[in-house]
Order: structure tokens, then C-alpha cells, then sequence
């Protein structure tokens, strides 16, 4: 459930990021003109981005993080990730990197 949460805030960041470019294009392509106020978001792009690319490192740290410690006496049970969920994380991460760096290709 962590990994789903960091998972989507970093698909939110991204678009957040991108969204002072996206924004008025995609405004322009419907014909609206009123979405060109996302490019004030332009100023917090730096902090965006940063906070997602922390949401996907706890995500790839909740995906692949070890057994943790056990006592001698016990028996440890390896924790494995799911593949599926693995693949979704690197879904995400590549949508991510899309958005973020979609401004440099527009």
C-alpha cells in the first residue's frame, strides 16, 4: 500500500511539474485560453520535482527493501515483492521522467 501511495504521488508531482508547460498547450488545443495561469507554477517546478523524485525513491525503497533483522532463534520469511508491482514502479518512474521532461522537448 506505501509503494501504491509513493507510486501515485510521484505520477502527481511529475504531472505538477510539467503542468506549466502542458497546461497551456493542452488549453490551446481545446480552444480555451483561460489555463494559461498553470505557468505560475513554473516557479515551484524545482520543488516538485524534487518531492517526486523522493516519493519514487521511498517507492523503490518499500519495493526492494531487505528481511530486516530477525533473532537467531527465528525463522525469517524473505518478504517479496510482487512482479507485477515491480513493473508498475517502473511504469511509473518512466511516465514520471516523461513528464518531467517534456518542457525540454516542447
Amino acid at each position: 500500500m506505501k509503494t501504491v501511495i509513493a507510486g501515485a504521488g510521484s505520477i502527481l508531482g511529475g504531472v505538477l511539474a510539467s503542468a506549466c508547460c502542458i497546461g497551456p498547450l493542452l488549453a490551446v488545443s481545446l480552444g480555451i485560453g483561460g489555463l494559461g495561469a498553470a505557468t505560475a507554477l513554473e516557479a515551484y517546478r524545482s520543488y516538485i520535482l524534487g518531492g517526486t523524485f523522493v516519493c519514487l525513491g521511498v517507492a523503490y525503497y518499500f519495493t526492494y527493501q531487505g528481511t530486516g533483522k530477525c533473532a537467531e532463534d527465528e525463522a525469517c520469511e524473505a518478504k517479496k515483492s510482487p512482479r507485477l508491482q515491480k513493473i508498475a514502479l517502473l511504469a511509473v518512474t518512466l511516465l514520471t521522467i516523461g513528464f518531467a521532461a517534456f518542457p525540454y522537448f516542447l
